[in-house]
């Protein structure tokens, strides 16, 4: 089997730290006869806390994908009080895209899904304007447009929440789709919906950001991507990136700057995401390299 394509083990963990937790889990793989091809560990001394994720090579393990789970849980999870998450990297996550209007956000995952990037299925993507429904149909995605007003935003979210379960949906991604999404909505899917907002926040809210920033002269403009939690663009970080502007910019060159920032930093958590790098613990995010 070509070993840059062999079927791998990704195990997530964190729990008080204690000593001698990175040999109990290595030695675990290692009498399982596991080769280890990835390692990374981090302590927070201020928390006490100890995260790792740990992945290796299925070939030749004694234990079978069934097995492992039960296995590492007697002998080392509950001993240990760790929270921990078991992946296989065989398992291809199916990624829901909810849109507004904008478009950049779209076609750049669009555009890394098709081109090998991104490593996942998208099944679907969920408007509530019917703008994206070509881009959509460009990549040959099914389009679901489902509008939404004050008046029947509860209705439309719940056909929303319908058809993420009907397709499977593991996460979804808000690609700069443009509405505050319900309690309900949220709580139905911890950690698993993503982000992408202007980081001009929280210095300049509501409509035109960049304008305002351009008005107050900054010198940088960048973007966050975050998991989604019920404070309002305030879930754990992902990812940022900034870039530096002068006055020479307009406000339309903040805005495309701005798009450029967005769509890379969204990118980036996506597959972040996808590679099971990320670990949420509180409203931190420890990603791991």
């Amino acid at each position: 089997m070509d070993k840059e394509k062999s079927v791998t083990a990704i195990l997530r963990i964190n729990c008080p730290d204690q000593k001698g937790l990175i040999s109990r889990v290595t030695d675990f793989i290692q009498r399982n006869n596991g080769n280890i091809v990835a390692l990374d560990q981090h302590t927070d001394k201020l928390e006490g806390q100890f995260f790792m994720r740990i992945e290796w090579e299925l070939e030749g393990f004694e234990l079978t994908k069934d097995q492992i789970a039960p296995a590492f849980e007697h002998a080392i999870a509950v001993p240990c009080h760790m929270r921990w998450q078991l992946d296989f990297s065989d398992q291809k996550l199916r990624m829901a895209i909810m849109v507004s209007k904008l478009s950049h956000c779209l076609y750049d995952l669009l555009a890394r899904y098709h081109g090998g990037e991104l490593d996942v299925e998208i099944p679907l993507i969920i408007g509530n304007h019917e703008e994206m429904k070509t881009i959509a149909d460009q990549f040959g995605i099914p389009f679901h447009l489902i509008k939404i007003t004050k008046e029947n935003k509860a209705e439309q979210e719940k056909l929303q929440m319908k058809l993420i379960e009907e397709n499977n949906i593991d996460f979804v991604v808000l690609a700069r789709y443009m509405q505050i999404l319900s309690t309900d909505f949220i709580k139905a899917y911890p950690n698993r919906i993503i982000n992408i907002h202007h980081s001009t926040l929280p210095a300049f809210v509501g409509a035109k950001p960049y304008h305002q920033a351009h008005a107050r002269g900054v010198k940088l403009i960048g973007a966050t991507s975050h998991y989604v939690t019920e404070d309002l663009d305030a879930g754990p970080i992902i990812e940022q990136d900034i870039i530096r502007v002068t006055h020479r910019d307009t406000p339309e060159t903040l805005v495309q700057k701005g798009k450029d920032v967005e769509k890379i930093v969204l990118s980036r958590a996506v597959a972040a995401h996808i590679a099971r790098r990320t670990l949420v613990y509180e409203n931190k995010t420890v990603i791991f390299n």
